[in-house]
């Protein structure tokens, strides 16, 4: 198929404004749909779960040597419930992945050319792995790490909330999944000509730059962890040179 019909074809699924938000609207219904299908089935499972996601911390407190180590109900007598909320809700999300994934390329692929759409479907798989390695790196790699120096940094017994606990830890992994999706925005820039592989590798010191700020806001204030999440990131940002290098659409003089 030539440029010219490629062009044609995107030229042909125009759409106003209206029909725009429309389509951004079911596909939003169609995500929450399979959220609340994942809430529904990580409910069966909320005991694993919230085991899972609260290890780190007590073994943090057990390996400090911390007497009655655990979490507690502290802010409202609907934190119990809110737990139930938020850990199914984690559990949905992480089950629903693919199928956001999907829907967010679906509203994208009108724009693409007919040999840019056969990528949706890799490229909504790739984009869930990587939330997901992301979310994962963040609980091995740096709760384990982070929990025991802060709780060995002053000596007194802490006494954590369930919902404030977990709020800041789903907060982080949120925001480890979010970062790892470099390559994926990368190959979305190229796509559209507004990047290449010269114009990251030009702007590489300040991109390293700009990870370490990220790295810093994301992660509690503590250079190690800093540390642990700014460098894969510079390794996912040197990927994604490779990924503008071959999906490029941007022209130069």
């Amino acid at each position: 198929m030539s440029a010219t019909e490629d062009l044609d074809e995107v030229e042909r699924n125009r759409m106003p404004l209206i029909e725009h938000l429309a389509e951004l609207r079911r596909r939003i219904f169609i995500a929450m749909g399979a959220i609340a299908v994942g809430m529904a089935v990580s409910f069966g499972f909320f005991e694993p779960m919230y085991a899972w996601l609260t290890a780190p911390v007590l073994d943090a407190m057990a390996a400090n040597g911390i007497e009655g180590a655990g979490l507690s109900i502290v802010h409202s007598p609907f934190e119990g419930v809110y737990t139930y909320l938020r850990v199914a809700l984690v559990g949905g999300a992480v089950l629903a992945s693919p199928v956001v994934a999907f829907q967010i390329w679906q509203f994208i692929a009108p724009g693409l050319y007919n040999t840019e759409k056969r990528l949706v479907l890799p490229l909504a798989l790739t984009s869930s792995a990587l939330f997901i390695a992301g979310a994962l790196f963040c609980y091995y790699a740096i709760f384990p790490l982070a929990f025991p120096f802060f709780f060995s940094v002053i000596d007194a017994a802490p006494n954590l909330s369930i919902g404030g606990y977990l709020s800041a830890v789903v907060r982080m992994m949120l925001g480890f999944g979010l970062c790892f999706q470099l390559p994926v925005g990368t190959f979305f820039l190229a796509r559209t000509g507004l990047i290449d592989h010269r114009d990251m590798l030009s702007s590489f010191r300040y991109a390293v730059v700009a990870i370490f700020i990220v790295a810093a806001l994301i992660t509690p204030p503590e250079v190690l962890t800093q540390l642990m999440l700014a460098l894969p990131l510079v390794v996912l940002y040197i990927i994604g040179i490779g990924v503008a290098w071959l999906f490029t659409t941007k022209t130069r003089d």
